[in-house]
């Protein structure tokens, strides 16, 4: 079956920058939308920075019920998804309703509901029996992310298969993998995947404090994310959702539908080596780009634009890197390569459906992003990696690609419809 996956709507929720058009804005102008954490108090951690949402559930459509009831990635997720179905134009056929599904990548659940109903609970860790009669309601629903695919499925209504996509940061690329796989294979239709994260709360900064993962630069959080640069000292901890339409492009057609780009490959690795740590020679992260790439029927030669991981941490700048030169060959020192990370930080399962939606507007607008704050290069990382301004460009064809811990390495290939019908 020979079902060609194209993206016909984006929803964003991202920091500074809720709504696709003002991530794009915010993308090319290089901004960057790292603060000091503001919603609990930081300062017993080494990393006290974080890349937050100005986010008002009411302002942005839900209401108070919902705004009670729901998560803050439910949230996001929510807001992203409403304007993903309003950008694409579809109106969902209730008659067709099995044929439409979701798939929605998450890292680490409920975290700031589950959290805060925790510290309620045992008052604030001194009781060891807790009162349950005390919990949210909707305690449940915190505890098990699947709440998640439901809520867009009611949403949408959506009787096609709904599931959660958890896979660590390479969760919102897989989420969006998984989807295509549905469409092509004729279970479904029409998909409405991505990925959404709220991550920041004293529990996750507190983990990745202990691992030394994220960046200290708290005396200048605007200039901490630094991937590829040789002062780089971690990545920053963000959130944020983004929710996209994927449509049978014969079906998107017929319906004159706008076509952001094709979802034309994907595949994912694991290097079945280590929970944080990589290889230093980038195999299982090459062995997807290579895997993605010969699903596309692309060459290397054929990409015009890569869209890192980007963390900012040593190790996966090196791992990318020496990936890049192994899939890509001669043409990875020709290929402008950039890490909108810098910019938005890391929001965990959220960031790689972030990622496709940035790498889709690449395309539509020939135009590659930059990497804010890239302003030493690092001798080992002797790449093309677009510095501090966006770059206008042709971008046909585009690889984004994802890194997890556990070992997940994830690849995604975009292009324009027409440069595949040529």
């Amino acid at each position: 079956m020979n079902r060609r996956v194209v993206i016909t709507g984006i929803g964003v929720v991202a920091p500074d920058a809720i709504g696709t058009k003002n991530l794009w804005t915010l993308l090319t102008e290089g901004r960057t939308a790292t603060r000091l954490i503001r919603t609990f108090d930081p300062s017993p951690f080494r990393s006290r920075i974080a890349a937050a949402v100005d986010f008002d559930p009411v302002r942005e459509g839900l209401t108070g019920a919902e705004a009670g009831r729901l998560d803050r990635a439910a949230q996001f997720a929510l807001v992203a998804a409403r304007e993903a179905l309003a950008d694409s134009g579809l109106v969902p056929d209730p008659d067709g309703a099995h044929r439409l599904g979701v798939s929605v990548g998450n890292a680490v659940g409920c975290t700031q509901r589950l959290e805060g109903e925790y510290r309620k609970l045992s008052d604030d860790g001194a009781r060891w029996l807790v009162d349950h009669t005390r919990g949210h309601p909707n305690l449940y629903d915190f505890f098990v992310p699947s709440s998640l695919a439901a809520e867009i499925a009611w949403l949408v209504g959506a009787e096609g298969p709904a599931t959660v996509v958890s896979a660590g940061c390479t969760s919102g690329v897989d989420s969006l993998g998984y989807a295509c796989d549905l469409i092509r294979e004729g279970t479904a239709d029409v998909m409405i995947a991505g990925g959404t994260d709220a991550p920041i709360a004293p529990i996750t900064v507190a983990c990745f404090d202990a691992i030394k993962a994220t960046s200290p630069r708290n005396d200048a959080p605007e200039e901490a994310s630094r991937p590829f640069d040789r002062t780089r000292n971690g990545f920053v901890l963000a959130e944020g959702a983004a929710i996209l339409v994927l449509e049978e492009l014969e079906s998107a057609r017929r319906r004159g539908a706008r076509v952001y780009a094709e979802i034309a490959g994907f595949a994912s690795r694991s290097n079945a080596y280590h929970m944080t740590g990589l290889r230093s020679d980038g195999a299982e992260m090459a062995a997807a780009i290579t895997a993605a790439l010969d699903e596309a029927r692309m060459a290397p030669s054929e990409i015009d634009y890569v869209n890192a991981h980007g963390t900012a941490t040593k190790q996966n700048d090196r791992h990318e890197t020496a990936a890049f030169k192994r899939s890509l060959g001669a043409h990875a020192y020709d290929v402008p390569i950039s890490s909108i990370k810098s910019m938005i930080g890391h929001s965990l399962g959220a960031v790689g459906a972030i990622e496709v939606a940035a790498t889709a507007l690449a395309i539509e607008n020939d135009v590659v992003p930059p990497t804010a704050n890239l302003r030493e290069a690092d001798p080992e990382l002797d790449l093309d990696y677009v510095p501090l301004t966006a770059r206008e460009q042709r971008v046909d064809r585009a690889v984004t690609v994802a890194s997890g811990f556990g070992g997940f390495q994830s690849a995604m290939v975009l292009a324009g419809v027409e440069e595949r019908a040529a």
